[in-house]
């Protein structure tokens, strides 16, 4: 694509247009392009937010799969495989795609060439199976290594089970070693039991981020070839046995690579002669052994390896296939569709197949009938683009994400979390994000969930001051509701801020005026630390007094600085524009714009430089806010330069956590030309998009069409039409979002001099009820 500067664009008056390219062929096998290694190597700076990677994992999963089964690096990362290792650990069934922190990889399995002769929990370091990365490969759906010791592993995936296919070097046994205490947190209490040619078992883990909170997951397997010998290790013995229980924590793996052994682990070795390949066919479930047992035997049966990876393929294909893009180079088609993939991966199913999950509050439930129960949502991040994208794509999905939220919150008493690992409470990061994800999810057409009980539930919570059920939903609460700020502290003001203007726009949506009009005053605490002295939005006392402010200073925010957390007013930017030009209306959009040029002089300079940190989640809706100064060119400058920048197909191609999937579904967006900048609405901005053609369908059946002939070439946008008609506004009603239609760009070497440009074009803003 070509290079873009960032200021100083001298627009003509009068431009030729573009000759529109040569039709090109759409995408039809999309799943080719996909690439599961993007983000598993540091793509960027380590700036101390979870290291500078992406954190995915590479494995085997299907669409929002429970099963997870990927390979673990001794050297740990976020999603469990650091691609700069070459040591592998084992093949875990559980993972989290993109965070920071370590948790899952729960019963890690390694199979080894030869007859073991020492516990491999206490020598871990003699199991550990090297490989190289020209000998592996994935694909949705499908994962495969060949390790220096000669013995593949093939991995693949439906739902809530999944197959194991290992291919020992001929004339000397094969086994494998099947850890029950190797989940990367370590475990409180565990089991296993082999009983003939299965082995069933369960352990008590979790620790996510620290967190105190555990679940318990169970799993069934079987294996297609007889065990010729078994023997179970726990103290240091390895023993033949048929149940082992232990409850210390496994040998685990740390960060600098090394084993460190923290207790001894409980685990199988399962001997299998090598004459064939052994598939080991294995269910999950977080209710019971017997709900495991019940998701293999109706998910895969007797069905055999490759079987399973088809109908994981197609899966994955029938998701792909909701966008269909047109144009665009191999390396771009790789990191939209690789990207995509992300996208899909998680929140999970948790539900088993006869509808049984088990809660926050440790019982057993039963979800509606056709739908699901999904878990793991990482709401710091995903409100910001990943709940929007999932409920425009899937408003099933999203809708089953939505009433998930609510059942967890509801079964505590109204307490919603900030960011759950299975059925638990973390409490990481700070905010209050899910009534965003719920108003977002509401605000794209995903209603298919009890959105009246939900609001009811969001108020109590978000007007509760103080710990329910163990947690504090809101820090600070009291002050909060007393000052309309918390003291000290912007980012976490800013997250209520954007919390309760959720809460308000779903209660506009059901009718309720009155908690809208409340929830609405309360989402502009913000104004309360603009410091009119400095411009800046700066920590306040609860006195009311500013002190000395540095905009790269990082105390009073989280993961980011003053700089970056002065724009995250989406649902009022006019009011910040206008306070930082002394409420001059023109005065405020020139500071605004000479100020944005600065900041995104650098795109990813980490928290402790007052520039963009677009490889985190804070500024991710910044390069829009140029359309409300009438810039809609700069907001193209800056999103072209960050697709081409910041991301790549490659294993290194993220340059932050992608943190279940956050910036994946940016990078979709940037790539559509679309992005819902407003938390809890469904206004789309526009901008350029990266191909001429993108064709879109969404699973409640609306179709969208978005046209950019020779965008390659001209990446600027001369006019618009929306479903035929001209418009210059640069961005769309949420209207469009829900019905479908068409967005046909005409695109130049220079920008339109009238598009976005008028002062009636500026985007909504929603100030503070009279």
């Amino acid at each position: 694509m070509s290079r873009r500067r960032l200021v100083g664009i001298v627009v003509p008056l009068l431009l030729p247009l573009i000759p529109v390219a040569a039709h090109a062929e759409t995408v039809a096998d999309s799943s080719r392009y996909v690439n599961p290694f993007v983000g598993t190597q540091d793509g960027g700076p380590d700036f101390g937010h979870g290291g500078g990677a992406g954190m995915t994992f590479p494995g085997a999963v299907s669409p929002f799969g429970m099963m997870q089964w990927s390979p673990d690096t001794v050297r740990t990362a976020g999603g469990g495989y650091k691609y700069e290792d070459n040591r592998l650990y084992g093949f875990s069934m559980t993972h989290i795609s993109g965070p920071g922190c370590t948790g899952a990889q729960d019963f890690p399995v390694l199979p080894v060439s030869g007859i073991i002769g020492r516990s491999p929990a206490v020598d871990g370091a003699g199991y550990l199976q090297t490989f190289d990365h020209a000998n592996e490969q994935a694909n949705p759906g499908y994962y495969s290594v060949t390790t220096d010791s000669g013995v593949q592993t093939e991995l693949t995936a439906s739902t809530r089970a999944g197959v194991a296919r290992f291919t020992f070097p001929k004339n000397q046994p094969g086994t494998l070693l099947l850890d029950v205490t190797g989940s990367v947190n370590g475990v409180d209490d565990s089991e296993l039991t082999i009983d003939g040619n299965s082995v069933s078992g369960w352990a008590l883990t979790g620790g996510f981020c620290g967190a105190r909170t555990r679940y318990r997951v169970y799993f069934h397997a079987t294996f297609d070839r007889p065990i010729t010998a078994s023997g179970a290790w726990k103290d240091n013995v390895i023993r033949p046995g048929a149940t082992t229980t232990g409850g210390a924590a496994p040998t685990r793996r740390t960060n600098s690579g090394d084993i460190a052994s923290n207790g001894l682990g409980a685990g199988l070795f399962l001997q299998f002669a090598s004459a064939q390949p052994v598939q080991m066919r294995t269910g999950l479930s977080y209710v019971s052994v017997d709900g495991a047992r019940r998701n293999l035997a109706a998910e895969i049966g007797a069905k055999d390896f490759d079987a399973v990876r088809g109908n994981a393929l197609d899966a994955w294909q029938r998701r792909f296939d909701q966008i269909q893009v047109t144009g665009g180079d191999q390396k771009r088609l790789q990191t939209f569709y690789s990207a995509l993939y992300h996208v899909f991966l998680q929140p999970y199913i948790f539900d088993d197949v006869d509808g049984n999950y088990t809660g926050f509050d440790g019982q057993t439930h039963q979800v509606r009938p056709g739908h699901h129960y999904y878990a793991t949502f990482s709401g710091w991040d995903i409100y910001r683009s990943e709940a929007q994208l999932l409920a425009w794509l899937a408003p099933d999905v999203a809708s089953d994400i939505a009433q998930s939220m609510y059942d967890n919150a509801h079964v505590l008493g109204d307490v919603w979390d900030r960011w759950s690992h299975q059925n638990t409470i973390t409490g990481v990061m700070n905010g209050d994000p899910y009534h965003s994800v719920v108003a977002s999810a509401y605000a794209f057409g995903a209603r298919d969930f009890d959105a009246e009980g939900a609001l009811t539930s969001m108020v109590a919570g978000a007007e509760r001051v103080g710990e329910k059920a163990g947690y504090t939903e809101r820090p600070s609460n009291d002050e909060y509701q007393r000052l309309g700020w918390v003291p000290n502290q912007v980012s976490d003001t800013l997250e209520y801020n954007i919390a309760d203007f959720g809460i308000s726009q779903l209660a506009q949506r059901l009718g309720n005026s009155e908690v809208n009009a409340k929830f609405l005053r309360a989402a502009h605490g913000w104004q309360h630390l603009f410091n009119p002295m400095t411009k800046w939005l700066q920590p306040r006392s609860a006195q009311g007094f500013f002190g000395p402010f540095d905009p790269a200073g990082t105390d009073g925010y989280v993961e980011g600085n003053g700089a970056q957390y002065h724009w995250m007013t989406f649902h009022d930017v006019r009011a910040l524009f206008n306070l930082m030009g002394d409420n001059v209306e023109a005065r405020g959009n020139a500071e605004a714009v000479r100020r944005l040029d600065l900041f995104f002089t650098k795109l990813n300079a980490g928290p402790h430089e007052p520039f963009a940190y677009l490889g985190n989640e804070p500024t991710l809706q910044t390069p829009w806010l140029y359309a409300w100064a009438g810039l809609p060119k700069r907001t193209q400058d800056v999103v072209g330069k960050a697709r081409d920048d910041l991301f790549a197909p490659t294993p290194n191609g993220l340059v932050g956590n992608d943190d279940l999937g956050t910036m994946s579904a940016w990078y979709v967006w940037a790539s559509l030309g679309i992005y819902p900048v407003i938390p809890s609405r469904a206004e789309l901005f526009v901008h350029s998009p990266a191909f001429t053609k993108a064709e879109i369908v969404r699973s409640s059946g609306e179709q969208f069409t978005i046209t950019a002939p020779g965008v390659d070439s001209a990446p600027y946008i001369r006019a618009l039409q929306v479903n035929g008609q001209p418009t210059t506004k640069a961005w769309l009603p949420e209207a469009f979002a829900l019905s479908g239609g068409t967005l046909d760009f005409t695109m130049g070497t220079e920008p339109g001099p009238d598009f976005g440009t008028a002062k009636a074009d500026a985007p909504p803003s929603f100030g503070v009820p009279r």
